[in-house]
């Protein structure tokens, strides 16, 4: 049988509910031209950066580089959590600051005119 992962509360280190997303898109994308596939939030400090499948991964970058630990999915209809120290996924956690997702105008991939027509070929 597998371990359970503690459950992600207001009260777990790295998360701080009350601090609102950086914007819509990725912090980094955003001011490079880039873009991104899926969008995750930081839940300590609201960075949200681009996911792993992404060509700029910088949710992780941000997560390692800042040294906080949790994320969660920035896009619609996702609510899951995940902790890079524990390299464990969270299907729920404290609800944090809205806006909860991406504007779900937003395109995935995003933002809408800077996706490559080979977006596929580029995904990590």
């Amino acid at each position: 049988m597998q371990d359970q992962p503690e459950p992600l509360t207001a009260t777990t280190v790295g998360i701080s509910p009350a601090t609102p997303p950086s914007g819509p898109g990725c912090v980094e994308c955003e001011s490079s031209g880039g873009w991104w596939f899926h969008l995750r939030r930081c839940a300590a400090c609201g960075h949200v950066g681009c996911c792993d499948s992404s060509p700029g991964q910088h949710a992780t970058a941000h997560a390692t580089g800042e040294g906080h630990p949790v994320v969660q999915s920035f896009e619609p209809g996702e609510d899951w959590f995940w902790d890079y120290p524990a390299d464990q996924f969270h299907p729920h956690g404290p609800e944090l600051a809205p806006p909860h997702s991406r504007p779900s105008d937003q395109p995935a991939p995003g933002p809408e005119g800077r996706v490559p027509e080979d977006w596929k070929r580029r995904l990590h």
